[in-house]
């Protein structure tokens, strides 16, 4: 665990609070934690479902992306379905081939997908470990954090692209250095669970930095040491929200 997390402290400008981390192991945030940790899986995988569709792939492709997706949506957004069919449901059967004109697309496709195809199958483990402590699922709101970072994305090309995959290297390298904080002070099944998902998110924010620096034509150290700086206030800084990825507590 040590040599998955030393990068990924390095890369990160703040550890978690001991605020945060006393307020997380308080018995009732446990069903907050896990509902919020439930729907940052599926955000995850629609943020990178979002760049295949935007910049990769043609109309057909990405139609066959969203059919992909509606089950957990269904489920998550519309409470439709039972949480045991999305088993089976975690596949596309569509080849995904980049759009002419975009040399990065065969890379981004291919490391957005296998993420996706990660994050689905981490939202329905979150499931089976709700059922098994018994929490129910019901609708959430969302915290501050990702929407913190995607407000300082520049709006014009290629800038978007770029800062947005930084934004996306960041939430995955918080959400493994969260798991690791939070694993050796929790239920033991649970924290095996955090522990088993640390490799699969250390290797995600890796994907998003080396897509952000390939795609660039610029040198991209600047922007990921300000989203840095943005992502550490979001840490450090009081929050009244308690989420998997809030800030200090009020």
């Amino acid at each position: 665990m040590d040599t998955l997390l030393a990068p990924i402290l390095g890369f990160l400008h703040c550890q978690t609070p001991k605020a945060w981390l006393d307020e997380a192991r308080r018995p009732e945030h446990l069903k907050v934690i896990l509902l919020d940790h439930l729907i940052c899986e599926l955000k995850a995988a629609q943020s990178a479902m979002y760049l295949i569709r935007k910049y990769a792939v043609d109309k057909a492709s990405g139609d066959a992306l969203l059919a992909w997706l509606k089950p957990y949506e269904d489920f998550a957004y519309r409470q439709q379905g039972d949480w045991r069919a999305l088993a089976a449901a975690n596949h596309i059967s569509k080849g995904m081939i980049p759009k002419s004109g975009t040399p990065y697309g065969q890379e981004l496709i291919n490391k957005m997908v296998l993420l996706i195809k990660e994050e689905l199958h981490h939202f329905y483990q979150v499931l089976e470990i709700m059922y098994e402590f018994n929490v129910p699922y019901e609708n959430i709101s969302s915290g501050r954090y990702a929407k913190g970072l995607l407000t300082q994305v520049i709006t014009h090309e290629p800038h978007t692209l770029v800062d947005k995959l930084i934004c996306g290297a960041y939430i995955e390298a918080r959400s493994c250095e969260r798991f690791a904080t939070l694993a050796p002070h929790v239920d033991p099944r649970l924290g095996e669970f955090y522990v088993s998902l640390l490799r699969s998110e250390a290797r995600h924010y890796q994907d998003y930095l080396s897509l952000a620096e390939a795609i660039a034509p610029y040198d991209i150290s600047e922007r990921v040491r300000y989203f840095g700086e943005k992502e550490a206030q979001l840490i450090l800084s009081y929050d009244d929200d308690f989420k998997f990825h809030s800030g200090m507590p009020s």
